[in-house]
């Protein structure tokens, strides 16, 4: 029999099929109808004595139970239960209830009657209800007569218990770990689960709930865990949708473009040498001229003289259209560069330089003259004996981007690498021996000479076979001497026509050609590039003396005789001026 409650055995005591359904405490007779003692009510013991009573009491009957069916097997015969009764003491110690009512009532609390007869009769005399040591009274007559043992399996459900005795909910036990990791996509994550730190601060507030057998529901995040996947997913696609667009529009879409001719904010934009469309895009999209680099490069390509766009420094307006940009840039309106012209002596592009660095007068003379070697010389140009300027042609006749905050240094260095760069092009130093030249200096002092007294670019040859005919030692009109105005006039940084011959023989000047056989020391100007190819291609026509009437245009003579005559033509037109 198991104890109410606290038993070792496994099956709820109210389906014990040999007590049937015995009421609260098992005191509901077997057969027949309960009575009450006394007064028709059940008077009761101590419980806590009575249980005490009763735990002991099965103890010992189980016990005795076990040993006489081990001897009764032994003798191979088993006899009924009930060959042993329980202690007087035990017995006197169960009458809680007073004195019986009689036979067929069950007595109180913990009170059972022993067992009389074997296990092959079934048949058992039951001892009269409240006989002392029957703490099983009105029960069938033996265990085993057929029936099955419901206490005898370990998978019985244990017995219910009253409220006040039921003890905390066991906890499950927790599955075994055996190393298997449904993955990422398999399991539930304890973020979406409800798990996590947020459970602990409900314990306190309901763990009396969960103490008396209630399982705690799990909490669940699927709002807040739903929007933010939502918001995930909104971002990435957002994300897509917006760089797709731009792939789309910087591949298939017109570049983006200002409309009309400008804001009226004037920017200053210096484009660089060799500059291609994409570089001259660039550096207008910087200063805020043009959109887009592609919108100018294909209005660039649109203009017919698109590609003829030139370093240099232009004066543009914000916001303009790229198709605007291209038409500013090609007319002279836009150019702010420095220009320096064909024939400028270096005195007068030093003053230049000055004026667009904003720096003081003589400056730019001053660097060049201390700081000639460092800015980029051929080596051929070095070393020149009694020069008046090293830098003489080689400040290369183009436009130059100079601006405030550059250093004449720089702007120098530009002018003589790029005077290098054409000289080299055009094969000076190759050509020099053929032309009865020593070297490429004398080659380009010869051109200085023709860029000087040519009045126009169809003259650069015929000035330039006057110079090769009278520098030969050995001509019967000249016997060797250059005997122009513009040697004489370099040295005394003047531009003279009335000169008396007087005074020009009598100067003792390297640069006086009237003075001194043969050429000067150095070139006397920048000659520029049509001056440069007449030198290295003269006429072979026998011309040595040239005139020009008009200031515009020369005629040329090859006789002495035939010279004096439009000279005398040429002060005549003077005295009728």
């Amino acid at each position: 029999m198991t104890e109410y409650g606290r038993g070792d055995g496994s099956d709820r005591w109210q389906d014990d099929p040999y007590l049937g359904d015995g009421g609260w405490n098992a005191q509901q007779a077997q057969h027949g109808d309960q009575q009450g003692y006394g007064d028709g009510q059940q008077q009761y013991a101590d419980p806590q004595q009575q249980y005490d009573q009763q735990r002991y009491a099965e103890q010992q009957y189980y016990a005795q139970q076990a040993q006489q069916q081990y001897n009764e097997w032994n003798d191979g015969q088993q006899t009924g239960y009930g060959r042993q009764q329980y202690p007087q003491q035990y017995a006197d110690q169960q009458q809680g209830y007073g004195q019986p009512q009689g036979q067929g009532q069950q007595q109180g609390h913990g009170q059972q009657q022993s067992y009389e007869g074997g296990w092959a009769t079934g048949g058992h005399q039951q001892v009269p209800y409240g006989h002392p040591q029957d703490p099983y009274a009105q029960q069938q007559a033996a265990y085993g007569g057929g029936q099955q043992d419901y206490y005898g399996t370990q998978d019985a459900y244990p017995p219910p218990e009253p409220p006040t005795r039921r003890a905390p909910g066991r906890e499950p036990e927790p599955e075994p770990d055996t190393g298997w990791d449904p993955g990422p996509d398999q399991g539930e994550h304890a973020f979406f689960a409800g798990g996590g730190d947020d459970d602990d601060d409900d314990r306190d507030g309901r763990g009396e709930r969960s103490g008396r057998g209630g399982k705690k529901p799990k909490k669940r995040r699927g709002g807040p865990a739903c929007l933010v996947l939502t918001l995930i997913f909104a971002g990435v696609a957002g994300g897509v949708v917006y760089f797709g667009y731009q792939f789309y529009q910087d591949r298939f879409g017109p570049a983006p473009d200002y409309a009309g001719d400008g804001n009226g904010q004037q920017v200053t934009v210096v484009i660089p040498k060799g500059a291609g469309g994409y570089v001259i895009g660039q550096k207008l999209k910087a200063a805020g001229v043009i959109q887009s680099v592609d919108a100018f490069v294909s209005a660039q390509n649109d203009n017919a003289d698109g590609k003829s766009i030139q370093d240099g420094v232009y004066t543009m307006q914000k916001q303009m259209s790229a198709a605007s940009a291209v038409e500013l840039m090609l007319s002279p309106k836009s150019r702010s560069n420095l220009i320096i012209a064909e024939g400028s002596r270096n005195v007068a592009v030093y003053a230049l330089i000055d004026k667009r660095l904003g720096v003081a007068d003589g400056t730019t003379a001053k660097v060049a003259k201390t700081q000639y070697k460092k800015l980029g010389l051929p080596d051929w140009a070095l070393d020149r004996p009694n020069v008046k300027d090293p830098l003489e042609g080689f400040l290369y006749p183009s436009s130059y981007a100079a601006s405030k905050g550059q250093k004449p240094a720089t702007v120098l260095k530009e002018m003589v690498e790029r005077a290098t760069e054409k000289y080299e092009e055009m094969g000076l130093e190759k050509k020099a021996a053929g032309l009865g030249l020593d070297n490429p200096w004398e080659v380009l002092t010869v051109a200085s000479l023709v860029q000087a007294e040519g009045t126009s670019h169809d003259d650069f040859r015929k000035m330039a076979e006057v110079v090769y005919n009278r520098l030969k030692p050995g001509n019967p009109e000249t016997y060797g001497s250059l005997e122009f105005d513009s040697t004489y006039n370099y040295i005394k940084n003047q531009s003279k026509i009335d000169l008396s011959i007087a005074e020009l023989r009598r100067y003792d000047n390297p640069y006086n050609t009237y003075f001194v056989k043969g050429l000067p020391p150095g070139p006397i100007d920048n000659p520029g590039e049509d001056a440069l190819k007449g030198a290295l291609n003269p006429t072979k026509d026998g011309w040595y003396y040239f005139i020009s009437l008009d200031g515009k245009t020369s005629k040329f003579t090859k006789t002495l005789k035939d010279h004096e005559k439009l000279v005398e033509q040429f002060n005549a037109s003077r005295k009728k001026s």
